[in-house]
């Protein structure tokens, strides 16, 4: 999610006093709000959906037995509780203005002391980012001391799925390596408080390459992969210290396309041999080619162990191309090593196993059986399971040989006996959601339109939903989801799909039918789309991902044909009247004028104008059961009202700034929905309700619960009143009850 940085001020590394933020606990009791003492207490939890976001690192704790961590590109770190067998979420601490540090770019523990942990933060290393931090605990992630950087880093680019690039020195626990993506090597004495650059370390950093792609201990010698060499001389992509103050790149490494970027390595104390993988791009997509080599440390010697070289075709013709990503060694048996593919598409990823070192290798994708009754999502609308892709976090659990886990761009899976896999992802939500619906009616209270998984229909809160993805067709990210306001029973949805962008349901969303026709822009730019309160009109909106507009169409038959409507401001969001059938707005943000159509969506025209208008978020919603009651939220300017239909508009004084405005059940006596809204009344970017038209709000949530940017929807529940539903940019669907 591309979203302008206000991160606190990056302090420079190495400076005498980097600054240190005390963060609050973990949330294991209802969250106290901090607004006064008439703020409510709220519980928040997450919509059980399950993964479905990349899961880029696995780390068991070598010297605790069931103490696992994983890291995410987007939506934080998680700690796994072996005894309640779930994870539990490290950095919902983190908040709106600090949105960039929900990615971890890497993860590090420290063997001799159990409880310390450390994090990379940064997700997008681009100049309209912020700069990184550095989180670490003394209790496992319960609570944190951060230290700002002043590099940037990228946990969701390319090479994201890349080795740990943090890590505790093997010789002395207050020392730590931190490898970035352009700013070489640095280092701290200090146990993270401070950092230097590595100015002894050769290899030569660059603006746009990807710079440390690893750090491993091999006995008391620190190696790390260079992502901008190719393994020839001068050129090197393999580097290593025996003193902590000396480098050299490995004699001997490989080199060539196969091994142009060392993707992942372990170490087996056992054998004293280090296996790297590699691929000829750092991935997760673009991989062609890799291998696996290991290094007897030893002895300096070399040798190729890649299972299988990639290349030929499949049995349907496709070309077999992939690269090699995640690598775990077997901390109980020497030579037992298991390696992931990567970006093997046409025959499907898969990881190998050896006990001898490498000599021999076996497909554990062959004799694999998978039960995903806990996440019927992974169905992938009716098809099956797939044994994985982006396959670059793999661990070996060291206390148990059958014990492996792996994570995938869905989900982690996990197997006991090496046959038998089902999601091991309890408690660990990475969606990124687009679009939510509580409806007024009906089994389920919500329905949800995520990123790369579609739409789902919530028949429970605290399950994954049975249905899975929507159907009929299966969409990719969702692109829009409206429902008719006096038929709930109708539902339309559009949206990034193999076998057709839009679809309709009458049952209120459990099963769904195409369109009978689209127009042909559908199949590049589907954006959003409504519906009127009658379901009688679809209103269809296009927008490229590249931000290119387009006309919007009209449909009276259910999608069956559709014409276009000049006068609708191109690639604006249509909002339908919730009590009149043939009423329409839409608003323009490029020249700050809401539009409106009285013809059920055939012609617009022009009403309020001289509104905030530029590159920035409005979200124009219509509150419920009222005719022509409208809200806009502007990111930045605050909340805007109009009760004539959009003819004119006046200011809220409430409200400093609003980025995301919804509606839900109006609280015992009054006679106004009450309204929920992600923004800020003063100086704190929170989530509120008010109970009085937007006179006066109370924070809901607290510090503990932020969950780093939240400006896309927040919608109340119809049916229940205070509970609030709550979209984030990679930590699910939250949502929050009085206490």
């Amino acid at each position: 999610m591309r979203t302008p940085s206000l991160s606190r001020r990056a302090v420079l590394a190495g400076t005498a006093a980097a600054a240190a933020l005390s963060a609050v606990p973990l949330a294991g009791s209802p969250a106290q709000a901090a607004t006064g003492a008439d703020a409510p207490a709220y519980r928040w939890r997450n919509v059980v959906i399950g993964g479905t976001g990349f899961i880029t690192g696995l780390l068991f704790h070598p010297s605790v037995r069931g103490l696992a961590y994983a890291r995410t590109d987007i939506g934080g770190a998680y700690r796994w509780d072996d005894r309640a067998a779930r994870w539990t979420p490290l950095t919902d601490h983190i908040g709106w203005d600090d949105w960039n540090l929900l990615g971890v770019e890497a993860m590090a523990v420290d063997p001799a002391h159990p409880n310390r942990l450390f994090l990379a933060l940064g997700t997008y290393a681009q100049s309209w980012a912020g700069n990184g931090a550095v989180l670490r605990s003394e209790d496992r992630g319960a609570t944190w001391t951060r230290t700002d950087l002043n590099v940037k880093l990228g946990a969701n680019e390319d090479g994201r799925g890349t080795g740990e690039r943090l890590l505790v020195d093997p010789r002395d626990s207050d020392t730590l390596w931190l490898g970035t993506r352009h700013d070489g090597l640095l280092k701290s004495a200090d146990r993270g408080a401070t950092w230097a650059a590595v100015t002894a370390f050769p290899a030569k950093a660059n603006a746009s390459g990807q710079g440390v792609t690893f750090l491993v201990a091999a006995g008391r010698t620190v190696y790390a992969g260079w992502g901008d060499g190719d393994g020839t001389s001068g050129t090197a992509n393999l580097y290593r210290t025996a003193d902590g103050t000396t480098w050299e790149a490995v004699p001997g490494q490989p080199s060539g396309t196969s091994a142009k970027v060392p993707i992942r390595a372990a170490y087996d104390q056992r054998t004293r041999e280090l296996y790297v993988t590699y691929a000829d791009a750092p991935g997760p997509n673009g991989q062609s080619n890799g291998s696996v080599h290991k290094l007897r440390t030893a002895t300096g010697k070399w040798a190729e162990v890649t299972p299988v070289k990639p290349g030929g075709t499949t049995d349907d013709g496709s070309a077999d191309t992939f690269g090699y990503g995640g690598v775990a060694v077997d901390a109980c048996r020497a030579g037992t090593v298991v390696v992931a593919t990567n970006n093997r598409w046409a025959a499907v990823d898969t990881l190998f196993r050896t006990t001898d070192g490498g000599r021999t290798w076996t497909s554990l994708k062959d004799a694999a059986v998978f039960d995903v009754s806990e996440t019927p999502f992974l169905n992938w609308g009716g098809d099956k399971p797939k044994f994985g892709w982006w396959i670059q976090a793999v661990a070996v659990d060291p206390y148990d040989s059958k014990h492996i886990v792996y994570g995938t761009g869905a989900t982690l899976y996990g197997t006991r006996d090496l046959k038998r896999w089902a999601p091991q992802i309890r408690g660990l939500e990475e969606t990124s959601v687009r679009q939510l619906i509580s409806p007024p009616v009906g089994e389920a209270h919500l329905l949800s339109g995520l990123g790369d998984i579609g739409v789902m229909y919530h028949e429970r809160l605290t399950a994954s939903p049975s249905r899975g993805m929507a159907a009929n067709p299966v969409f990719g990210s969702a692109t829009g989801l409206a429902q008719a306001a006096a038929k709930p029973s109708y539902v339309v949805r559009a949206g990034w799909g193999d076998h057709g962008n839009g679809a309709y349901s009458n049952d209120g969303g459990q099963t769904w039918a195409p369109f009978k026709a689209q127009p042909d822009i559908a199949k590049n730019a589907p954006g959003p789309i409504a519906t009127s309160a009658d379901g009688a009109t679809l209103l269809w909106s296009f927008v490229h991902w590249d931000g290119t507009k387009y006309a919007a169409h009209r449909s009276a038959d259910n999608g069956a044909t559709w014409s276009e409507v000049s006068s609708f401001p191109k690639g604006a969001t249509p909002v339908a009247d919730p009590a009149d059938p043939t009423l329409f707005y839409a608003y323009d943000t490029d020249t700050g004028t809401l539009y409106a159509s009285t013809d059920s969506g055939r012609s617009f025209t022009a009403r309020a104008g001289g509104l905030p208008s530029g590159d920035v978020q409005f979200k124009l919603v219509a509150a419920p059961g009222r005719s022509g009651d409208l809200w806009l939220s502007v990111k930045w300017n605050g909340l805007y009202r109009s009760t004539d239909g959009g003819a004119a508009f006046s200011k809220v004084d409430s409200c400093r700034a609003s980025y995301t405005l919804g509606f839900g059940k109006a609280a015992d006596g009054a006679d106004y929905p009450a309204i929920y809204q992600v923004g800020s009344t003063e100086t704190i970017t929170a989530v509120y309700r008010s109970d009085d038209e937007a006179k006066t709000w109370v924070r809901i949530n607290d510090d503990a619960h932020q969950w780093g940017w939240t400006g896309e929807v927040v919608v109340g529940d119809p049916r229940v009143y205070g509970r609030v539903y709550l979209a984030t940019n990679g930590r699910g669907i939250q949502y929050g009850d009085p206490a």
